[in-house]
């Protein structure tokens, strides 16, 4: 390995076991450590590695930071109109079992997340999620984590649901019902919904101590409805819009939507909910106390990351990945073609546990392409490249959700407990998250292999 690629570990292992043994200076270890990739880049200490500060800007994922900045402020509004507390008091009516609310909850963040942007699902979601936990004098930890990382796993059931499943599309040529049955075989909705289902039993394990029944005698009053309805009018607009192919992913002549569609979607429910609310009558407090409850403890983090990312994947660290798989040789037999389809998904399940899984789904997808094809030349067995395919979505979509900085759902998550005076330690996140995505991974890995080969 070159000089620059070993610099470049180095500084990424540094900068995230930092971030893991010092929690609270997460943010502050983030932007260091992106200061220091811009410096490297701009002095030209490594002649084959530019990056500078506006080569780290355009890093910067805008449309995630503004997703997370405009539903932070319509969830304000819709927290102070006691929404939450009616649904949560609903929910208690309907289910009286502390373990059964939060596998509903978690059940339901799953199937928003499969067609809107996982971050925003746990925004919304959320904050149901507290008041209950409120009104019930539990802690609202486990329910978040178990929220967050069903929310992660389920943005591969559709083509929509994620980045990486819009990438996948685009490369093996599938379109959105293709994710449902494909070439007459079950495609990856059924997939991920089995892996789904399996980690319910892992919630239902963690939860195992809560076994008090509940009941609620009256339920909350709710004077203004309309908080309520923008953030159901942000829900069904993504919806909507995901179906609006990006630039990059548009055909020919095709109409594309801008790369911070959703952020402007997030951004402008908010300015209508934050104006109405100061023309009613709380004048420009309302606007600052909304302001104030922004996260920038968790934007500031993410940015950083975002630089720090991009930096590793500019200094070539994961075309490196992808170049060791690719050489990778086999014979072609079954048991060569397992090998090969083991080290794909578990390979990606500890990578993207680290890094953002979509540049290393953008890297990794010409990489099946090309061991898949020989693969199936070294031993005569036609291999369909949906094998290799669907195990790279298996792998890369949920091993973001090992470790509490692995995705940006579990970043946002641990920002809204921090606001709740919870501080979850990674131990304490991974003790939720590594069985919940071994069991999902592994249900999904089993079931792509028995279906594509």
């Amino acid at each position: 390995m070159s000089t620059l690629t070993i610099t470049a570990i180095i500084l990424f292992a540094v900068t995230y076991i930092l971030m893991f043994t010092i929690q609270r200076l997460r943010p502050h270890i983030a932007v260091a450590s992106a200061l220091i990739f811009v410096v490297i880049g701009s002095l030209g200490i490594f002649p084959e590695f530019k990056y500078t500060a506006f080569n780290a800007l355009k890093q910067i994922d805008w449309n995630v930071l503004m997703m997370i900045a405009g539903t932070m402020g319509t969830v304000f509004l819709f927290i102070k109109s006691n929404m939450p507390s009616l649904m949560s008091d609903i929910l208690v009516s309907k289910l009286h079992s502390v373990k059964l609310l939060v596998v509903a909850l978690s059940l339901f963040a799953g199937i928003v997340s499969a067609f809107v942007d996982n971050v925003a699902t746990v925004l919304m979601i959320a904050p149901v999620a507290i008041a209950l936990c409120k009104d019930l004098k539990i802690s609202p930890v486990p329910a978040i984590i178990c929220i967050s990382i069903s929310s992660n796993l389920q943005g591969a059931a559709t083509l929509v649901g994620d980045t990486t499943s819009i990438l996948l599309g685009k490369a093996a040529n599938l379109d959105f019902t293709d994710f449902f049955f494909v070439q007459g075989k079950p495609g990856m909705f059924w997939v991920t919904e089995a892996g789904a289902l399996a980690s319910v039993l892992i919630i239902l394990w963690k939860m195992r101590k809560e076994t008090a029944a509940v009941y609620i005698t009256s339920r909350t009053k709710v004077e203004d409805k309309v908080p309520g309805l923008l953030l159901l009018l942000t829900v069904l607009t993504l919806i909507a819009v995901s179906f609006i192919p990006y630039k990059s992913n548009a055909q020919p002549g095709q109409f594309y939507k801008p790369d911070i569609s959703n952020g402007i979607i997030c951004i402008f429910y908010f300015a209508v909910g934050i104006i109405r609310a100061a023309i009613k009558g709380g004048g420009i407090d309302i606007v600052k106390e909304a302001l104030k409850e922004i996260d920038y403890y968790t934007l500031v983090l993410l940015a950083g990351l975002f630089i720090v990312i991009g930096g590793i994947t500019e200094a070539g660290i994961i075309d490196l990945i992808g170049q060791k798989l690719a050489g990778i040789s086999g014979d072609g037999s079954r048991a060569s073609v397992f090998l090969i389809y083991t080290i794909i998904v578990w390979m990606s399940v500890f990578f993207s546990a680290f890094i953002d899984n979509i540049p290393y789904t953008a890297t990794m997808l010409p990489v099946v392409a090309v061991v898949t094809e020989r693969l199936s030349a070294a031993g005569g067995l036609d291999i369909n490249p949906n094998l290799m395919y669907f195990g790279l979505l298996v792998g890369a979509t949920l091993g973001g959700n090992i470790t509490p900085i692995g995705a940006s759902a579990n970043i946002t998550s641990l920002g809204i407990l921090r606001k709740e005076d919870h501080e979850v330690s990674a131990k304490s996140f991974m003790s939720y998250s590594v069985p919940f995505t071994l069991v999902a991974v592994t249900c999904g890995y089993l079931l792509v292999w028995f279906i594509w080969m």
